[in-house]
């Protein structure tokens, strides 16, 4: 699939920079740029949802020293 996005003229240039500079395409670039951004979001959303959860008392936590001792289930 396909999509189209606007970019600053700063940006451009720093893009072509690196396309330069590793011969590698500029979409290659963005591509890469697009999943490892996503990974990184849906992992920040995971996170704001799982502390949500513990704040409102819908989730329970547990002590380090419990988890690196394997007392997983106590």
């Amino acid at each position: 699939m396909s999509t189209s996005i606007r970019l600053s003229a700063e940006v451009w240039q720093r893009l072509d920079a690196l396309a330069s500079r590793t011969g590698r395409s500029k979409a290659y670039h963005l591509r890469e740029f697009i999943e490892r951004g996503l990974e990184d979001i849906e992992d920040y959303y995971l996170a704001a949802e799982v502390l949500a959860r513990i704040r409102s008392g819908e989730e329970d936590t547990m002590k380090a020293g419990d988890f690196w001792c394997g007392d997983v289930y106590r």
